[in-house]
């Protein structure tokens, strides 16, 4: 073992599972506390077994320890790891310390699918209305959608107008004849200005499942006049992008949805609830920022209520 391994060298994602090389490498020497800068039982919490976690918890100096701010704890509550946080608790950890925005591991867990996770002390008052409110919407949302593949989906999600207002918006018309036949097999090149629209409850739709149409920038514009949009292409290369727009103006752009809580910014208090909420589910997130409340995944994943084509001209500068 060397100064700068501290006894972890070679460990991959995998090694994290192995209760036993765990145990071996902790006899001979490894440092329980530092895994070159890092703390080993953070690691164990996103990679490792329950097993993993409760020989590292028995070991560390400190159970609560942060890594960026957080405890082991925290982490294993945002992972939805029932097992390894009662393997922290068992071990000293706090369930109900205040960590980021006023937000506890506890009371985050009360919003997650297992709200019976710790025992709630008096002192505790749980989740505001909204709060319940917003994560039984969650729970509904996931369930519509599914873990249905999306790469490569375009949508704009708008607040408070229907589809027949949205394709006057963008001054679209309807796909007729052969070519609304031919649709599921799209075309890159021919049918990149062509898009679906749908009522939900809420507001509606633009989707397009083979492309980023409904993000671009004169799209959400002209369908955020006097209300709000939130844009999402599911990039194949690059990963989620996600946009906002407001009253005819881009207010945001370059978003992650679904993507890790960004520490830099500050999170509010709802940001780190709906990163909990929707962590890696894009089309959930984008859905629940603009309030809509989908019975169904037909609005998402087609087939739409409208097919309508895009007028030529330059929406990406519009």
């Amino acid at each position: 073992m060397t100064h700068q391994d501290n006894g972890w060298a070679g460990m991959g994602r995998r090694d994290w599972q192995d209760h036993e090389e765990i145990r071996r490498r902790l006899e001979q020497g490894a440092d329980p506390d530092d895994l070159n800068g890092y703390r080993p039982l953070h690691q164990a919490v996103i990679s490792g077994s329950p097993e993993v976690v409760a020989e590292l918890a028995g070991r560390v100096a400190d159970v609560d320890a942060l890594e960026d701010g957080r405890t082991a704890l925290w982490e294993a509550v945002m992972a939805r790891r029932p097992e390894s946080a009662r393997a922290l608790v068992a071990a000293g950890a706090d369930p109900w310390r205040p960590l980021i925005a006023g937000w506890s591991p506890g009371r985050l867990s009360l919003a997650g699918p297992t709200p019976k996770l710790f025992t709630m002390p008096d002192r505790e008052q749980g989740l505001s209305d909204t709060e319940r409110a917003a994560a039984q919407q969650a729970q509904q949302l996931l369930t519509v959608l599914g873990d249905t593949h999306y790469v490569g989906l375009g949508l704009a999600c708008v607040a408070g107008i229907d589809a027949p207002e949205a394709i006057r918006r963008l001054e679209a018309t309807p796909v007729e004849g052969s070519r609304l036949h031919a649709l599921h097999e799209p075309s890159w090149e021919e049918d990149l200005r062509t898009v679906g629209v749908t009522t939900v409850p809420g507001g509606c739709i633009v989707t397009q499942p083979w492309g980023y149409a409904p993000q671009m920038p004169g799209v959400q514009k002209q369908l955020s006049a006097g209300t709000s949009c939130y844009g999402l292409y599911a990039n194949a290369k690059s990963g989620n992008q996600g946009s906002i727009a407001r009253d005819g103006v881009i207010e945001d752009w370059d978003l992650i949805p679904g993507g890790d809580l960004e520490f830099e910014d500050t999170p509010t208090s709802e940001d780190v609830l709906q990163h909990y909420l929707y962590q890696h589910n894009a089309v959930a997130c984008a859905c629940a920022w603009a309030g809509l409340r989908l019975t169904d995944a037909r609005a998402v994943f087609g087939p739409p209520d409208t097919w309508v084509d895009l007028p030529d001209r330059d929406d990406w500068y519009s």
